[in-house]
């Protein structure tokens, strides 16, 4: 259902893949694909950063859940080599890489990987107001009981887990782990990073 026809169907016979200098030297504006950008008219991005599971649904007939098709059609055209995506509510820099071209599966997978398998550091916590603390703490309590129930069984369900010591990224984003978008805001990517760039885009999450 979320196929695309046209420039975005996947495929090697677009123009060659822009490199990060590339990018620079010609100072090319890129075009989000519309389901990266949430604008997509028959398909809305379902991705949760949690389980890395992604989806789909159309905007008009909710009650029916859609496979992601599209997902090795490019993020981006023209197709590049790298992306950097920063989001506004956690400290971190993702970014994906694929010489072939960045398709939207290479960001799913590369955010997922990012938050779940790198562990939030004892002066990335500290640097938390206390309240938010103890919301990451609860967070990543819940998470690990859900993959406990997930994974062990009958006894997963009735055996908690002892609280985790250490914090995934994952748990940083507290309740807002579901994917939004991406969107370009140069002045936030100065904000954060020093520079801007074409190839920088801003991901927004929701609970």
């Amino acid at each position: 259902m979320a196929d695309s026809v046209g420039k975005w169907a996947s495929g090697d016979f677009y123009g060659p893949v822009l490199s990060q200098t590339d990018l620079y030297l010609l100072n090319t504006e890129l075009e989000l694909h519309p389901i990266m950008a949430g604008s997509h008219g028959g398909f809305h991005l379902v991705f949760n950063l949690i389980t890395g599971q992604t989806g789909g649904f159309n905007p008009d007939a909710r009650d029916r859940d859609l496979q992601f098709t599209a997902k090795e059609e490019p993020a981006v055209l023209p197709r590049v080599s790298q992306l950097i995506i920063i989001t506004e509510i956690s400290p971190w820099c993702t970014i994906v890489k694929n010489e072939k071209g960045v398709t939207m599966n290479d960001v799913c997978s590369a955010v997922w990987k990012d938050y779940t398998e790198n562990v939030v550091t004892d002066l990335e916590f500290a640097a938390l107001p206390p309240r938010l603390q103890e919301q990451v703490k609860r967070m990543a309590a819940h998470n690990a009981h859900n993959q406990a129930a997930a994974g062990g069984g009958w006894q997963g369900y009735y055996q908690s887990p002892a609280p985790p010591n250490r914090y995934k990224r994952v748990d940083w984003l507290r309740e807002r782990t579901f994917f939004e978008g991406l969107r370009k805001s140069d002045g936030y990517s100065i904000s954060r990073l020093g520079f801007k760039a074409p190839n920088i885009f801003i991901m927004d999450l929701v609970a």
